[in-house]
Formats: C-alpha cells, structure tokens, sequence
C-alpha cells in the first residue's frame, strides 16, 4: 500500500520542472511543502542556488564515504518523496535526494561523480556578492509578515555568518526533524546530463 501511496504521489507531479520565480513564489512553495521551514532554511536554499555545493572536493574518497555512510542509515520511507527538487529562485543547482539511489534509479557511484563535477565546476562567486544578494532577498522576505519562527534570531544569525566571511549553515533542526532531507546538490546541466535521464519522469517536487 505504501508503494502505491507513493506513486500516485509522483505521479501527481509535472514532469516538466520550472527553474525560476520570484522571491516570494519561492518562499510561498517553499511553506507549503515544507511548513516548518524557518527563514534558516529558507537561506540555505537560496545560497545553494547562488554558491553551489560548500567546497571544493580534492578527497573523493572521503566523499563516496560519507555518501555510503549516509546510505546505510536512511530508509526511503523516512525520505521526502520527490528524487530532486530545484535550489533556490534560480534554480542554477538541484537538490539530488538520496532516495534516487535508494530506489535503484542512480548508482551511488553516478550521484558522487556528479557532485564532485558540481563542486569542481566553476569558481565560486564571493561571498560579498552572495552577501548583497541575500539582502536583497531577505528585504522582500520582511515585507512578507510571514511571522516564520525564531525569525529574528534567525535572521541575525546569518548576519553574523556572513559577517565573518561565511555563508555555508546547516538546516534548521525543525526542517530536519519534520523532513529529513538527505541529499546532494548537482549543478543543473550536470544534472539535466548525466542524471535526469536515470530518473523516471514525474518524480520532482
């Protein structure tokens, strides 16, 4: 029963998947599927979008590692049902979840390979850009009254990231209590490459 569950999940999905919207179309989709998302979350996704994956990658066998360590503590029904989801409002990198792997659409080995690409791909905008961007973005988020919480001390959290030189933070522990996101993030045309074809259609977010 849960198997059929979740196809008809999947299936309700567009197989054509939308990369671009406004800051508060993001913000909007984002609580609707995600309602315990707080404004930490929301910055994450969006520096995602912005700065790509963390770091550079020179060890790939401490990534594959870590990757088979996470594997072997998730199951797919503690999982989100959707394979990818697009980062932020641009949509320039995707969200890769591990259930693809776990569901035996893509080898472990093929996801890695393509986060290490991402990782290596380009050189990383500063983060004073991201920094400027963000302002932007977080300036509509206010105008929102979304009434988010912890939203104040949320927000002056990343100020003071982003005030040391850093950008990187980790989900918040409401997201990943109520969501458990396990996932890489793929640069959209290695993605769209090497990845998308794997998958069975209607399976994003």
């Amino acid at each position: 029963m849960r198997k059929i569950i979740m196809a008809a999940i999947l299936m309700a999905a567009s197989c054509i998947v939308t990369y671009g919207q406004g800051v508060e179309s993001l913000v909007t989709a984002m609580l609707e599927q995600y309602p315990q998302s707080r404004l930490l979350d929301i910055y994450k996704s969006c520096f995602q979008d912005y700065m790509g994956a963390e770091h550079l990658v020179t060890d790939t066998a401490s990534v594959k590692h870590y990757l088979d360590q996470e594997l072997a503590m998730v199951n797919a029904e503690d999982l989100q049902p959707w394979y990818y989801e697009p980062c932020g409002i641009n949509g320039n990198y995707v969200r890769v979840s591990l259930r693809a792997v776990i569901d035996g659409h893509i080898s472990a080995d093929a996801l890695c390979e393509a986060f290490i690409a991402s990782a290596n791909a380009e050189v990383r905008p500063s983060v004073d850009s991201w920094s400027a961007q963000w302002h932007d973005i977080v300036a509509t988020i206010d105008q929102m009254g979304l009434n988010l919480a912890h939203y104040d001390d949320d927000r002056q959290f990343i100020e003071d990231v982003l005030a040391r030189g850093a950008y990187a933070i980790s989900h918040s522990p409401d997201y990943r209590n109520a969501y458990g996101p396990h996932y890489r993030i793929v640069e959209r045309s290695i993605f769209e490459r090497q990845l998308l074809p794997l998958l069975p259609c209607c399976c994003h977010r």
